[in-house]
């Protein structure tokens, strides 16, 4: 019987939080990423259009069992809208389809912001990675495909209009919740105006529980590989991690001595006591020594995990 195959790659666990330039790809920046730290596993926490740049958090290791809880998270975007042109793909890389000579005035486009605030039904671009009957959006919109896509909720916290350059462009700064495109806001933003609309400029200043003061450039992290010592180098990689931990900060948090821990990570319930200690909560997690041990639930007096981390 053949021994299973060791992974490749450094058991490194922590969150990067780069900041992505324009013309890379989500998927080409974990790549990097994972290549550089000589990482076992790495993932990302919400896609950014290679057109977008900023704030894109990438977990390694066991980090990456914490990236639900930084995709639920709250979102803020700075956005510019170019007006008179509708396009294929709601940004600058698709096709016109629309065209029209109007342009609104600033008082229709802040008259417009409450509408967008709230919760509201947003259908997402034909360019998108919504799935119909199986299949990915953007793959049948490049087959040439109009396919039907159905409106959902989505919940934008705060909605700004931050200054208008010219006539032809606006820019905008937006709190939102999961799911929210922000192409589909251009899109209905220039539709409602009679104008038509489109996403010529985005950034994502902030991911929660990531402040933007975490954010990396990728021109940073390439100029480490200059340092020839190996050690040293992924030494100075490693300095730029946030703790597993972090991710979680929005649930509730029970410090735990060693006993405990070496029960959880064997699957086993733990009683918790005292009089601080959570009576239910659907999900919490436990550290031992500021270490992440478990995510899990409490009720019934005990917290049971779910995930285990090594």
């Amino acid at each position: 019987m053949s021994k299973p195959r060791k992974p490749k790659g450094r058991p490194i666990s922590g969150w990067l939080i780069l900041d992505k330039p324009v013309d890379f790809g989500s998927t080409e920046a974990v790549s990097k990423i994972k290549w550089l730290f000589k990482a076992q596993k790495a993932g990302h926490a919400g896609t950014l259009d290679p057109l977008a740049s900023g704030m894109l958090p990438i977990a390694l290791g066991d980090a990456t069992k914490t990236v639900p809880y930084v995709m639920d998270g709250r979102k803020i975007y700075e956005f510019t809208v170019s007006w008179g042109e509708e396009r294929a793909t709601d940004d600058l890389e698709g096709e016109v389809t629309q065209s029209s000579d109007k342009r609104p005035g600033e008082d229709d486009i802040r008259a417009l912001l409450p509408n967008y605030t709230g919760v509201i039904n947003q259908i997402p671009p034909q360019f998108s990675a919504i799935k119909i009957a199986g299949e990915r959006a953007y793959d049948l919109a490049r087959e040439g495909e109009t396919v039907e896509i159905p409106s959902r909720e989505v919940e934008i916290f705060r909605l700004t209009l931050l200054a208008c350059p010219d006539a032809d462009t606006a820019h905008f700064e937006v709190e939102c919740g999961k799911g929210t495109y922000v192409r589909a806001l251009a899109r209905d933003f220039g539709r409602d105006l009679g104008c038509y609309g489109h996403i010529s400029g985005l950034r994502r200043s902030f991911v929660a529980p990531f402040a933007e003061e975490a954010m990396v450039p990728l021109a940073d992290l390439v100029a480490l590989e200059e340092i020839e010592d190996a050690d040293e180098r992924l030494a100075a990689l490693d300095a730029l991690l946030i703790d597993t931990a972090e991710a979680l900060s929005s649930l509730p948090h029970l410090v735990i001595n060693d006993d405990q821990a070496h029960r959880l990570k064997m699957g086993n319930p733990i009683l918790v006591r005292g009089r601080d200690a959570p009576v239910a909560e659907t999900e919490a997690y436990a550290t031992a020594r500021g270490k992440l041990i478990a995510i899990g639930e409490i009720g019934e007096g005990e917290f049971r995990p779910k995930r285990v981390f090594g």
